[in-house]
């Protein structure tokens, strides 16, 4: 995965014994089976990748783990990339408008 690149949300669990953790350190959570972005892929010192996603953004905390102030990211393994490269709706026109360039070809 990289940035830019369309992903789906696949385990938007959180540990119980986590839960308080992950309340104080994400203002927004992702939705299971909802499409993302990436925006930016951190690797957290080597703990655990994580991923800023367009959709999201929260606000910036000091993690003692990493020792720095950034924004939480997500971890990778919550997501599967998508297939296709762009948006759905872009996708759909490329393919309208190839057919009517073959129907064009086709005709003259």
């Amino acid at each position: 995965m990289r940035p830019g690149d369309k992903v789906v949300c696949i385990n938007d669990k959180i540990d119980p014994e986590k839960n308080e953790e992950i309340r104080r350190d994400f203002e927004i959570w992702i939705t299971k089976d909802k499409e993302y972005t990436i925006r930016e892929i951190l690797d957290n010192n080597g703990i655990v990748t994580g991923v800023l996603l367009d959709e999201v953004h929260n606000f910036p905390k000091f993690f003692k783990l990493i020792n720095r102030f950034q924004e939480p990211a997500f971890a990778i393994w919550r997501f599967r990339k998508l297939n296709y490269a762009s948006a759905p709706a872009e996708a759909i026109a490329e393919v309208e408008e190839l057919v009517e360039s073959e129907q064009l070809v086709k005709t003259n």
